[in-house]
């Protein structure tokens, strides 16, 4: 299952208290990565916030992989989870057609 998750802020947090986990972050994001879970990562480019692209048996599998994120860990950021589903728009306008 495809999950999109979009990064959302934490009332509360500043700034300064990201840097010791930055490099943490980065290496945990990484071996998702490596591991298929993250499939694709992005910034906005409109705010500082971080969007995934996850492959995920579940929702909850998703929740424990970011929950495995140093920053989430530590209640710095939390992420917004959107499953998808693929597009079933062309099958509705080509089923004939076959």
């Amino acid at each position: 299952m495809r999950i999109l998750a979009l990064e959302r802020d934490v009332p509360g947090v500043t700034d300064e208290r990201f840097e010791p986990h930055l490099r943490a972050e980065a290496r945990r994001a990484w071996e998702l990565h490596q591991h298929g879970v993250i499939r694709e990562l992005y910034f906005r480019a409109d705010q500082d916030a971080a969007v995934l692209v996850l492959e995920c048996g579940s929702l909850a599998e998703a929740e424990r992989a970011l929950g495995s994120l140093p920053l989430v860990r530590e209640g710095l950021i939390a992420f917004d989870l959107i499953p998808l589903r693929a597009y079933p728009g062309f099958a509705r306008l080509f089923a004939n057609d076959a």
